[in-house]
């Protein structure tokens, strides 16, 4: 049965397999972690949805996981939630040839469960500004079956990226369109035709509140049951099937997604919360170090002195010699340079910023190492990426360039949009078009 009294329960859906943020989700060029163990802000992505959850009161998780590496490597992390003060429990592996798309593997995992509560879905690649209670009373006034998460987006915004909701006068959902584009969306939504910058379109977020009872019986309608074991996805699929049946499907307005689903999303994403975008993480962090401008800075890193001219971080910084702006987190025990300037950026734990380095919107992995005058923009660095920097070739990578885990960039560097594979070592490059993927040294040898 689902969270004692009648709670709702989270059900994590962890199966996906993170090819669109490559390479964020890979160890390797051959090995690929699990989305929900995305680095985030300086915890893993699932930490965050477990914690911001458990904030709302839910105390009861399901992870619906898939394969053998995903599975281990998220109750690896998790355990059995003990560490956050929840339940968690994971899908049997047996199952895992059923997970075929996001509705499938939800309706197979409600009956091996045994769930009659109310659960609410959730992605593991996003995170979310909501509020629980407001989403259950929308719930409940509808008597939905589900309750679809809305997000508010821009037609410029929406066209080709997201699924978009067609709402009744009744409130409840009247259709569901996946991924339309511009011209559609202007037949869809007449009012914003000619403002696609700020006439607004409800588009799915990817979470939702259901009615477990109700929606397994729905799940025994033989058709039903044939797209489940063929492919079942919760937008493109399950969700339309709902409605032209005529079950009653309802759609709640949250404030705000953050889709981590590719590089320039995680960095758009990063950055508004290092800006305090998401009150709600805004909460679950530490106590910002400094409040105007507003960042973040470990104590030891504070208390580490750099191998150059041998001072600590917080008397570089109360010199002048170096300039945090806002919206910057610095993990523990890192080592920054004189002469570093950053802002909306995040540093992993153990990472070194040599001196004159520029960092903006970015992000820099755990014992990464930023060589001198680096410059860093709009840019994902993994952990232990070694950026060899000098003042006289200096590396500039920027546009939504991102380096995977212990790759090595020589002097000279210049990317744009950019995607290098991780434990590559990369000589001095520039000029590579904006989309290419270094992926193997074969890769290396066309581009020098």
């Amino acid at each position: 049965m689902a969270g004692a009294g009648g709670q709702t329960v989270g059900i994590i859906l962890a199966g996906g397999r993170g090819e669109r943020a490559k390479p964020i989700t890979l160890e390797s060029a051959d090995y690929i972690r699990s989305k929900a163990l995305i680095p985030f802000a300086g915890r893993r992505l699932v930490e965050w949805v477990i914690d911001s959850c458990r904030e709302q009161g839910i105390r009861r998780f399901y992870v619906v996981a898939q394969g053998l590496e995903n599975r281990s490597q998220i109750k690896l992390l998790l355990g059995h939630g003990e560490r956050y003060g929840v339940e968690i429990q994971y899908s049997r592996a047996r199952f895992d040839r059923y997970n075929v798309g996001s509705g499938a593997a939800t309706l197979h995992n409600l009956e091996q469960w045994d769930l009659d509560d109310q659960a609410l879905v959730l992605p593991v690649d996003s995170i979310f500004e909501f509020s629980l209670s407001e989403l259950e009373c929308t719930h409940r006034e509808n008597g939905a079956l589900v309750t679809v998460a809305a997000v508010a987006r821009s037609p410029l915004e929406v066209a080709g990226k997201y699924g978009v909701i067609q709402a009744e006068p009744s409130g409840l959902v009247g259709g569901f369109v996946e991924k339309p584009g511009l011209e559609r969306l202007r037949e869809l939504f007449p009012q914003s035709a000619g403002a696609e910058d700020h006439g607004m379109v409800p588009t799915n977020a990817g979470m939702y509140l259901v009615d477990c009872r109700r929606l397994r019986a729905a799940a025994r309608d033989p058709e039903l049951m044939r797209h489940a074991h063929q492919r079942l996805d919760w937008g493109r699929e399950l969700l339309p099937w709902l409605v032209d049946h005529g079950l009653p499907v309802a759609a709640h307005h949250i404030a705000r997604l953050g889709d981590l689903g590719n590089v320039e999303d995680y960095l758009g994403t990063l950055r508004d919360v290092l800006g305090g975008g998401y009150p709600q993480m805004d909460r679950l962090m530490t106590r910002p170090h400094n409040e105007e401008p507003r960042y973040w800075i470990d104590r030891t890193s504070l208390e580490t002195r750099d191998e150059i001219v041998g001072t600590t971080l917080a008397e570089k910084i109360s010199s002048g010699s170096v300039v945090i702006g806002p919206g910057v987190r610095i993990g523990r025990h890192v080592e920054i340079g004189p002469g570093v300037r950053m802002e909306y950026t995040d540093i992993g734990d153990g990472a070194e910023v040599r001196e004159g380095s520029r960092l903006s919107r970015a992000a820099c992995g755990e014992s990464s190492v930023i060589g001198p005058y680096a410059e860093i923009t709009d840019s994902y660095l993994g952990p232990m990426v070694e950026i060899q920097s000098e003042r006289r070739r200096p590396v500039r990578l920027q546009d939504f360039s991102a380096v995977g885990d212990g790759a090595h960039l020589w002097p000279g560097t210049q990317l744009s949009g950019v995607r290098i594979y991780p434990r590559l070592r990369v000589p001095a490059i520039s000029n590579l078009p904006a989309g290419t993927h270094i992926t193997s040294s074969d890769d290396i040898l066309r581009w020098v």
